[in-house]
C-alpha cells in the first residue's frame, strides 16, 4: 500500500483520506487505536466499509481524515435535469428568483478552490449549540471549509449522495430518501433544512436554510437545494443573529487529532 507505511511515522493529523482509503484493515485498526488511546475515548471501532468511529464522553465521533481537497461547486458547469429546471423556473414566476439557474446557484454555492486540511475527529450527530459546552469536552466547531469536506467526504457532485434529488416537494416528503442515510464518512448531516449548522465563522451556516424554501413553498428544486454539499444562504447568519425565530441552531464537535 503506497504512502500508508510512513503514516505510523507522522501525527496522526496528517494522515490523508488517500492514505486511509488505501490502506489495509489491520494497519487501519492500528491508526485509529493509537488515536483513541491518545484522547482516552470509552471505545473505536474500524466498519468493513472503512468507516471509522470513536466514542468520547459518551458521544460518536467520525473519523474524518484530511489532504488536499477540491471544495465548492462549479455553478456555471451546471447541467440541470428537466425536472429541475422546470421547477426553478416555475419559482421564478412565483417568487422572483434570478431567471438563469446558474446565477443563482453561484450566489448560493460556495466556490470552487483547492485546500489542506487537517485529519479530525467530527461528531456522527450535530448537538444543540445552545446547550452544549463544547470547552468543557475540548470539542471545537469546524470552520466552513472543514464542514463542507466533512459533508461531501470527496463528492464533487450538487449533493453528498449525486447530482439529483428524490421526485417530492421538499426533503420531508421523502422519509427514505437519501439525505437520511450516512455520508462516506458514516456522518449523518445535510438532512434537515430548518436544521442549519453553525461553524466556526460567525458569518456562515452550512446544512439548511432555516426552512424558508420549504416553508414558503418555492418549489422542489429549492427546497431540496439547502441540503447541497457547497450551500450557504448569505443572508441566514444575519437574519438568526440575535432573533429568536429559529429554535433549532445546531453545531458539529470536532476533535483534533
Amino acid at each position: 500500500m503506497a504512502g500508508t507505511a510512513g503514516v505510523e511515522s507522522t501525527e496522526i493529523g496528517e494522515l490523508t483520506l488517500r492514505a486511509w482509503r488505501g490502506g489495509t484493515d489491520k494497519w487501519q485498526g492500528r491508526v485509529l487505536r493509537t488515536a483513541a488511546e491518545r484522547l482516552a475515548a470509552d471505545g473505536w471501532a474500524v466498519a468493513p466499509d472503512g468507516t471509522a468511529t470513536v466514542v468520547l464522553h459518551g458521544r460518536e465521533f467520525a473519523l474524518v481524515p484530511g489532504g488536499e481537497a477540491q471544495l465548492g461547486f462549479d455553478a456555471a458547469a451546471f447541467e440541470a435535469t428537466p425536472e429541475q429546471a422546470a421547477s426553478y423556473a416555475e419559482s421564478c414566476r412565483g417568487f422572483g428568483f434570478p431567471a438563469d439557474l446558474r446565477t443563482h446557484l453561484a450566489a448560493v454555492l460556495s466556490p470552487v478552490r483547492t485546500v489542506r486540511l487537517p485529519a479530525l475527529l467530527v461528531g456522527v450527530e450535530a448537538v444543540d449549540a445552545g446547550e452544549v459546552d463544547f470547552e468543557e469536552h475540548g470539542w471545537r466547531l469546524p470552520t466552513p471549509d472543514e464542514w463542507e469536506y466533512a459533508c461531501g467526504a470527496g463528492a464533487p457532485t450538487l449533493f453528498r449522495w449525486g447530482a439529483t434529488h428524490p421526485d417530492t416537494d421538499d426533503p420531508f416528503s421523502a422519509p427514505d430518501g437519501p439525505q437520511h442515510r450516512p455520508n462516506a464518512f458514516g456522518l449523518h448531516i445535510a438532512r434537515d433544512p430548518y436544521r442549519p449548522e453553525v461553524t466556526a465563522d460567525p458569518g456562515v451556516m452550512c446544512g439548511g436554510d432555516g426552512g424558508s424554501a420549504t416553508c414558503g413553498g418555492y418549489g422542489s428544486f429549492l427546497a431540496w437545494l439547502p441540503l447541497a454539499t457547497a450551500y450557504r444562504d448569505p443572508e441566514l447568519a444575519e437574519l438568526l443573529d440575535g432573533s429568536g425565530w429559529c429554535d433549532d441552531l445546531f453545531g458539529r464537535p470536532v476533535v483534533a487529532l
